[in-house]
């Protein structure tokens, strides 16, 4: 599984996010500027909660599948997440240097970076749990892990890397496509539930789709059928 190392290539580091603590008794309030008076907002903005349909399974074995399935995405979306963010930040850094030269040097260097730090872990994933990473990429940057590596290193490698990978039964062409694939609808509920309950953090997708009329497409059959 080497070729996986290279689908999370080229993303420097994140800045690490800083809390401010609030004293208990203290009250924060926001205000809202209007041609230049100050008004005091008392609302609250909530986070979206989402309300999602009841879990149902046709079977004893679709249940295995579906948990099976859940403990695999929650493993990998973390990396689908990294790339996202690290992709992110080089196109920014990038952006800033004007010589080819440079550009290759300073994607040499944060390369060597992610394949040090991150490699032995992605090694270790199944194949099921490379394809489920190579469909969350695609989902978290709207770039198929092929067309990355094309970008972020060049096509002759890109070709390589897929080619090996379909050694695994592995497409790094694959794409993030929930309305017409019912593995993938899973995932995307999988990962709603999740973000949910906090058990993954949220970070917005760059492919849209309507989760609610997702679900009624796969589930409607099945409630008719009862």
């Amino acid at each position: 599984m080497n070729f996986l190392k290279y689908i999370c290539v080229l993303f420097p580091l994140l800045a690490m996010a800083q809390i401010s603590d609030i004293e208990p008794d203290s009250t924060a309030v926001k205000y809202i500027i209007i041609e230049g008076d100050s008004i005091p907002r008392t609302a609250i903005d909530l986070d979206e909660v989402m309300l999602l349909h009841e879990l149902k399974f046709d079977g004893k074995e679709d249940r295995i599948r579906y948990l099976i399935l859940r403990r695999k995405t929650i493993k990998v979306y973390p990396y689908a997440k990294m790339a996202a963010e690290r992709l992110d930040s080089m196109n920014k850094r990038l952006a800033s240097i004007e010589k080819k030269r440079h550009k290759r040097k300073y994607a040499k260097r944060v390369q060597k970076y992610i394949e040090g730090e991150f490699s032995d872990e992605l090694k270790k994933l199944t194949r099921t749990e490379g394809q489920i990473l190579v469909k969350l990429i695609h989902r978290q940057t709207g770039e198929t892990a092929f067309n990355l590596v094309k970008e972020l290193r060049n096509g002759w490698r890109a070709f390589w890397y897929n080619t090996t990978a379909s050694m695994f039964d592995i497409s790094l062409k694959r794409e993030f496509d929930p309305l017409n694939v019912k593995e993938d609808y899973l995932i995307e509920d999988i990962l709603q539930r999740n973000f949910q309950s906090g058990r993954l953090e949220r970070q917005k997708s760059a492919t849209k789709y309507d989760f609610f009329d997702l679900t009624n497409k796969w589930l409607k059959p099945t409630t008719n059928n009862q």
